[in-house]
């Protein structure tokens, strides 16, 4: 890696809507932020590619690097990455999807989440059973729908869930084929094809597909324009995730989802449904408890708990926010074939940077 824009902050002032400022300003620490491009420098296998931090909607820290990349699986090769440039997000397209199903709650485009899930795909009502009768909108919301579902296992195995629901002629209903293995509501399982479902739902009941619908109501209040979404055969946008995004842009949706869904005074996303999503609902994977398609975990600074909310994507993608701090910080990496370091990498920029940076703790 190489440096490409000195040590982080001040941000430079683009044209992009964004007000920026030095950390010190906002009551972070500017000692602690210069040890960070030391320590990514040094730390090649980490294959940081971007660290951005948000305080109070005010950008106050932005990095970026050289290192290998790919877009969907595709080799990008030693990529020097700057403001401009789209990142793939993965699995972060989860968390915005959710944003927009939350403000299609709020317009009345679709029922409440308590809604019976199947009754919305007539289509495929041959597909009816008890246990897939009881699923509700809120069951794909929390991944705990209970379908048989397999993407631990590695993608390129044909076996993989993921991979036959992207292969399959009818995503959505390769999803609703599946059986239920356990009762709706009782465990979380981690289920890309949930996400699918609810832009489904979406597109059915708006007729518009999810890029335009998140196009229109989410990412042109933000001033969001320079978007890619990886798409279907059948040419809809991958919902679990298929975004491609400047991090910058990221950063927006993190300071949005930080201030109770509110961006330069305007409110985007109903507060109920930021705090709904941000609020532990079940159980999820290892130490963390999940919300509406957000990650919910914690970090210990200095003997104190701090707890955040978090969008996850594969290779490293991740997009942290402490609502109570008006803190987001973003991380672009290009860890696809290291799962371990997917964790680490994010959790040392959180913890080690941004978190121990905060001044009021």
């Amino acid at each position: 890696m190489r440096e490409t824009n000195g040590p982080g902050f001040p941000p430079p002032a683009l044209d992009d809507g964004w007000p920026v400022a030095a950390p010190d300003e906002r009551d972070l620490d500017e000692a602690v932020l210069a040890g960070l491009v030391k320590q990514f420098e040094a730390w090649t296998d980490a294959n940081l590619h971007a660290a951005l931090i948000v305080r109070d909607g005010v950008l106050v820290y932005e990095r970026y690097f050289t290192g290998e990349d790919q877009a969907f699986g595709k080799p990008l090769g030693r990529v020097t990455y700057d403001a401009t440039m789209r990142h793939d997000l993965r699995s972060i397209t989860k968390s915005v999807t959710s944003l927009v199903f939350g403000i299609a709650v709020e317009r009345g485009w679709v029922a409440g989440i308590d809604a019976k899930m199947l009754p919305l795909f007539p289509g495929h009502a041959d597909l009816s059973s008890p246990e897939k009768d009881a699923i509700t909108i809120e069951h794909l919301l929390t991944m705990s729908a209970g379908f048989a579902w397999n993407a631990a296992i590695p993608y390129a195995d044909p076996a993989n869930s993921e991979r036959r629901m992207i292969d399959a002629a009818d995503p959505a209903r390769y999803v609703l084929e599946q059986p239920v293995v356990r009762p709706p509501g009782v465990a979380y399982s981690y289920n890309g094809g949930l996400t699918l479902l609810l832009a489904e739902i979406l597109k059915r009941a708006t007729g518009k597909p999810l890029d335009v619908l998140a196009g229109e109501a989410l990412f042109a209040p933000l001033g969001i324009s320079d978007v890619e979404w990886v798409r279907y055969a059948n040419g809809d946008p991958m919902a679990p995730s298929g975004l491609r995004m400047r991090p910058r842009d990221v950063a927006k949706i993190g300071a949005m989802v930080a201030a109770g869904g509110l961006w330069q005074g305007r409110q985007i996303v109903p507060a109920d449904w930021i705090a709904r999503s941000l609020t532990p609902q079940i159980n999820g994977e290892s130490l963390f408890f999940y919300g509406y398609q957000w990650w919910l975990g914690r970090s210990l600074i200095e003997r104190n708990e701090i707890t955040w909310g978090a969008a996850f994507g594969y290779g490293g993608q991740r997009l942290f926010v402490l609502p109570q701090y008006r803190l987001a910080v973003v991380v672009m990496a290009g860890l696809y074939a290291e799962p371990v370091l997917q964790s680490v990498v994010g959790e040392v920029v959180l913890r080690r940077y941004a978190l121990s940076a905060l001044r009021d703790h």
